[in-house]
């Protein structure tokens, strides 16, 4: 089907090609607005391993260690037992309606947490908590000396999701591409012969005259 043929298509079945996009986004737009905002709190943390000093003797290979150390702390943040004892500290029964993100670089001991939840100032309490179980856990079972809060979570004044604009263009783009689809399977299906140029290729002889449609019965 070429460009031209597509477009006349589309044109035949214009009321479609509006009308599903619209509704798909009336539809989407309608919903995403009854889902609850979502708030997301941010904290640095800094990992300082017992075997750290700040002489001049210090080697690469310390160096790597307490990175590899940083990672393993990134690591211990999603674990269950730093999941429960933080829902014990903040009073939940669990952390099932928080997201955590746990960001660390490969060439530093900074940790960067984030804590989505529907209750912008539990997302912080949830993220504070989150820095000090981390920090007892580790020291207790890692060759950890110590790790501090660069940056405490602070209730976000923002909700941070849900994208809603971001879904109703998605779901716009989604029914026009599910109109254009349907358009051309109903074209495509169709096998009326709906010119008399169809019907000399159908047939393979020439059309000698055309009888006028008739109104009334």
């Amino acid at each position: 089907m070429t460009l031209r043929e597509l477009l006349k298509v589309l044109h035949d079945h214009l009321k479609l090609v509006i009308v599903l996009p619209l509704l798909c986004a009336l539809v989407t737009g309608v919903v995403s607005f009854l889902l609850p905002n979502q708030y997301t709190a941010f904290t640095t943390m800094y990992v300082l391993a017992k075997s750290d000093n700040t002489s001049a003797s210090s080697t690469s290979s310390d160096l790597s260690a307490s990175q590899m150390i940083t990672n393993d702390v990134a690591t211990l943040i999603k674990s269950d037992r730093v999941a429960a004892d933080t829902a014990e500290n903040v009073g939940l029964s669990n952390l099932n309606g928080y997201s955590i993100k746990v960001t660390s670089s490969t060439t530093t001991r900074i940790i960067t947490l984030e804590v989505t939840g529907p209750d912008p100032q539990k997302a912080a309490d949830v993220a504070n908590a989150i820095v000090d179980v981390t920090s007892d856990i580790s020291q207790s079972v890692m060759d950890v000396q110590s790790i501090n809060a660069i940056d405490s979570a602070a209730a976000p004044t923002t909700p941070s999701g849900p994208k809603r604009a971001l879904y109703v263009l998605a779901a716009l783009l989604a029914g026009l591409f599910a109109a254009i689809t349907a358009c051309v399977l109903m074209e495509t299906l169709n096998t009326k012969a709906r010119s008399s140029e169809e019907v000399e290729e159908l047939l393979g002889v020439p059309v000698i005259g055309h009888i006028p449609a008739v109104g009334g019965k």
